[in-house]
């Protein structure tokens, strides 16, 4: 037998362990290759990683579903730059938001943890608790990185610096779209203008100024959350353009009892694209105003020979519902509303046009930010680096996610609900209701209409979901039903 062991001083301060390989000389080489390849794969993104100090760009939007982008297929919008990100780097087509509302997901983006142990479990006032959040800005900060954070924070109505960011320009979650007021490191300001067109040219103005130390710059935007109030330039855009419907609006709500719509009187069973196309349709002139932004950064980034140094991360705080399932906005565990677009961009790592179908959670990208940084890695990190997969699509990796909503007062349509989603299946259950079970099939059912639950059929399916949700639900520290 011989054994490969690359020890782990030979990648100096990355906290990355690498693996024993363990070959049989009877092999011929193909197979000693076929083997061994993803193995150096991943030592050879390591050792440039630890070589290596890129600046961040992390690009958050609000509310933005994952197929409402020009590369997802979306049939009319036009979103050139957002687009390519994603062809010149690397495309995660399976990205979930552990609990799909704002303050919940902003919060495992920065400490890598899920909610119940980070403690923002909704979108309540949080302000002061936020204020306490250990995130991958401090490890980074540490290592040496400029830090700044430029957007919504909406974990209370706080928009006041938070540490371990230099530069702060913080909005509260109500902040409006026209002439916001805005905290500039710790003085609130009323500036005039569209607020994602500002937070562009203060992340330009911060890009243009920075120095030999590499940066992490945090964008935040608000868009494309309600009120839904496009930029001036863009108020007829998409106007003769219909939105279009898929057949998860023609749900009948057969096998979802808690969904069945009771409570409020915007939620009508039956409801039709032309219900939502308006908020829809705006939401669209929305991104497009953020895809132009992003436009003018990256130019800003290779005008100052920065570009390819730098790594841009473009992503969904949730998804949005436009009338799937009788329902709009998010809190739901469909893909609508729980899935989101991922794209990063590093060519020193990240050949282009790689797309990548593993399942991902919102809470690996801090410890992918602080790899990448050659940062120590945060404590209590539940999330997983994203680095390896630069390298190759054979890294073994998790076979489901955990994913949960907790009950919100004023929120009576939205029961609080587990889930696991495998590359396959998603299986529900819910809190008040444990007896209530949901089970879609997402190769034959992508739309989620048919709940197979109660198909004695898929029984021991439905068992070994069940026992897989409740590992990660105790991983996750929560309750286990």
């Amino acid at each position: 037998m011989l054994i490969i062991c690359l020890p782990c001083s030979c990648i100096g301060h990355l906290n990355t362990r690498l693996l024993l390989e363990t070959i049989d000389f009877d092999m011929n080489r193909f197979t000693l290759i076929r083997i061994l390849g993803p193995f150096f794969a991943l030592v050879f993104v390591q050792l440039l990683v630890a070589s290596n100090r890129p600046n961040i760009l992390f690009i958050l939007i609000d509310d933005l579903r994952w197929d409402a982008l020009g590369i997802e297929g979306h049939p009319f919008v036009k979103t050139p730059h957002i687009d390519r990100i994603a062809r010149e780097g690397i495309r995660f087509t399976r990205t979930f938001i552990s609990n799909p509302i704002c303050s919940p997901s902003r919060a495992s983006f920065l400490t890598g943890q899920y909610c119940n142990n980070h403690g923002i479990i909704d979108n309540t006032e949080r302000g002061p608790q936020s204020h306490r959040l250990t995130t991958f800005a401090a490890p980074i900060r540490e290592a040496g990185y400029a830090t700044a954070y430029l957007g919504k924070w909406h974990m209370g109505r706080d928009n006041t610096p938070r540490p371990d960011w230099e530069h702060w320009i913080g909005a509260a979650g109500n902040v409006k779209h026209d002439d916001p007021t805005l905290n500039f490191n710790g003085e609130d300001r009323l500036v005039k203008g569209y607020l994602t067109d500002l937070l562009t040219d203060y992340a330009i103005d911060y890009i243009n100024r920075s120095d030999d130390r590499p940066f992490l710059l945090y964008l935040s935007h608000k868009s494309v959350h309600s009120p839904y109030i496009p930029a001036d330039r863009h108020d007829d855009l998409y106007a003769d353009q219909e939105i279009g419907q898929n057949p998860s609006y023609l749900d009948t709500l057969e096998g979802k009892p808690l969904l069945t719509p009771n409570v409020t009187p915007e939620l009508t069973a039956n409801m039709t694209a032309d219900d939502f196309s308006p908020q829809a349709r705006n939401q669209l002139r929305m991104i497009t105003s953020v895809d132009e932004g992003i436009g003018r950064i990256l130019d800003a980034l290779d005008r100052i020979g920065k570009l390819d140094s730098t790594v841009v991360v473009f992503v969904s705080d949730n998804g949005y519902q436009w009338g799937e399932h009788s329902r709009r906005g998010k809190r739901l565990p469909y893909e609508a509303s729980a899935r989101v677009p991922l794209y990063i961009r590093y060519p020193s790592l990240i050949n282009p046009g790689l797309v990548r179908s593993q399942l991902v959670v919102n809470t690996d990208l801090a410890p992918t930010f602080t790899e990448l940084a050659g940062a120590s890695t945060l404590a209590g990190v539940q999330g997983r680096s994203l680095v390896p997969l630069f390298g190759s699509s054979s890294v073994a990796w998790r076979s489901s996610v955990f994913l949960e909503y907790l009950a919100e007062k004023g929120k009576p349509d939205a029961p609080a609900w587990q889930a696991v989603r495998t590359s396959r299946w998603k299986f529900v259950r819910y809190m008040e209701r444990p007896d209530v079970e949901e089970l879609y099939d997402l190769r034959a059912d992508p739309f989620e209409l048919t709940n197979l639950a109660d198909n004695r059929d898929l029984d021991k399916t439905i068992r070994s979901l069940s026992k897989e949700l409740d590992r990660l639900a105790e991983m996750a520290g929560s309750k286990i039903l």
